[in-house]
């Protein structure tokens, strides 16, 4: 086990922001943790850094107490953490450096990301000067240029455009085929579910569902059949009281494990005519609406 959280504990006064939280996390797997504003994430996050230390409780690597100075963490922040003023190469190379990269090195690997994340032209501007996709993508790049075995992602694609989005996804699909340990939060539940299998879902500090997404899913005892139709499918569905979701896209009609699809189908067939269909498990969204939700 690379990464593991025991019995974590963390109160603020009389707030408790993080209670008795337990994560496990193989080497070179990437783990989704997730919860609504407020759930304890960031608590979280700040105590695997170092940044502020739990009441009770152990952060491990490998079995042992981790460290900073044993271990390389990328760390890439939801709220900026850049210098304004300093230009994106000089930063880059600094904080590298802050990393133990020495300088030639972190000034190669700086313009190698810069011209990768089509940064190239604006290596000499300020960062204050930058779009805030690009500040994103230059703190990307300090998260990860000094090699990091383990690494906290924090809202990755905050800020970007469809097209910068893509390209971030790609360097974390890179990250994951070099078996890198990964931490990822993030609101954006579609790009959770195309980069974690491991889950963590976390609500008022205490850990609500965790384990494999694929297990939790198969797990919920229903799934959802989507079906379109040149007609109205109301007055059957209605008659045999499922329970169904009408959009302009047509019906998503949700399945129990006693409710046989292919009946169900055939019914409709027969009657009304079926343009297309498909049968898909509860999304993690909404898994994550249903555990969170008030």
């Amino acid at each position: 086990m690379a990464f593991e959280i025991q019995g974590l504990n963390k109160s603020f006064g009389n707030y408790q922001a993080v209670s008795n939280l337990n994560i496990k996390l193989e080497e070179g797997n990437i783990l989704g943790m997730l919860g609504r504003n407020g759930a304890g994430k960031t608590t979280t996050i700040r105590m695997i850094l170092d940044i502020i230390k739990p009441d009770s409780g152990s952060i491990l690597w490998n079995g042992r107490p981790l460290s900073k100075k044993e271990l390389l963490i990328g760390y890439l922040p939801e709220e900026r953490g850049l210098y304004p003023k300093m230009n994106v190469v000089e930063q880059l190379v600094f904080l590298a450096r802050l990393e133990g990269v020495p300088s030639k090195i972190a000034k190669r690997q700086a313009l190698n990301w810069l011209e990768r994340l089509e940064m190239t032209p604006y290596i000499k501007k300020k960062t204050e000067e930058l779009s805030k996709g690009n500040q994103q993508k230059v703190q990307l790049i300090s998260c990860l240029i000094h090699d990091p075995d383990f690494i906290i992602l924090d809202e990755p694609f905050s800020g970007l455009d469809p097209v910068n989005a893509e390209m971030l996804k790609d360097v974390v699909k890179d990250l994951i085929k070099k078996r890198k340990t990964i931490i990822f939060c993030s609101h954006q539940m579609d790009s959770v579910e195309t980069f974690c299998e491991e889950i963590c879902i976390m609500k008022n500090g205490i850990k609500v569902l965790s384990g494999s997404l694929s297990e939790i899913k198969k797990s919920y005892g229903y799934r959802y059949l989507d079906v379109q139709s040149d007609t109205d499918l109301e007055p059957v569905l209605a008659q045999k009281d499922y329970i169904y979701k009408r959009n302009n896209r047509g019906y998503s009609i949700k399945l129990t494990k006693d409710q046989a699809p292919l009946k169900l189908l055939q019914e409709i067939e027969q009657l009304y005519g079926v343009r297309s269909l498909s049968l898909r498990e509860p999304s993690l969204h909404q898994i994550f609406i249903e555990k969170t939700g008030a």
